[in-house]
């Protein structure tokens, strides 16, 4: 076998794997991004595949034991079960009422399985009554 033949079959072997690699990753960590609503919707899908959900934090259901969260999420009139069982705490911001977004799994079972959750109190950011928004700060390159 020629020399010539023998690396341009070896590079065709690595770029394969590489392109295996890569395609294989991208649809690990592939998610939807879906409102509570939306999700009740996606019948067989919302099992098969994984998800971040949006919603409020339902007022009054936020129950902890021990490590792990249980809450409902809710948009519109839609209410979703979320557990939520990760080692690392939740946000400072994760409060009744705080808009929140659940990164997982949906369960047979109809409770969310939670990895990961973001959430913003949306109260925190909206200017007080009466007082009006801070005008946007410029900022000069330097």
């Amino acid at each position: 076998m020629k020399p010539q033949l023998k690396i341009g079959l070896l590079v065709v072997v690595i770029l394969g794997t590489l392109a295996w690699l890569a395609v294989g990753g991208i649809n690990e960590t592939k998610s939807y991004y879906v409102q509570v609503t939306e999700l009740q919707n996606m019948g067989d899908k919302a099992y098969e595949r994984r998800l971040r959900v949006a919603g409020d934090v339902e007022h009054g259901s936020i129950k902890r034991q021990g490590r792990e969260v249980r809450f409902m999420l809710k948009h519109e009139k839609e209410l979703l079960p979320v557990v939520y069982g990760n080692i690392e705490p939740l946000p400072d911001t994760f409060r009744d009422g705080a808009q929140a977004v659940c990164h997982g799994r949906m369960g047979r079972d109809g409770v969310f399985q939670a990895t990961r959750i973001e959430a913003k109190c949306a109260s925190k950011y909206e200017a007080k009554p009466g007082q009006q928004r801070p005008a946007a700060v410029k900022t000069s390159s330097l």
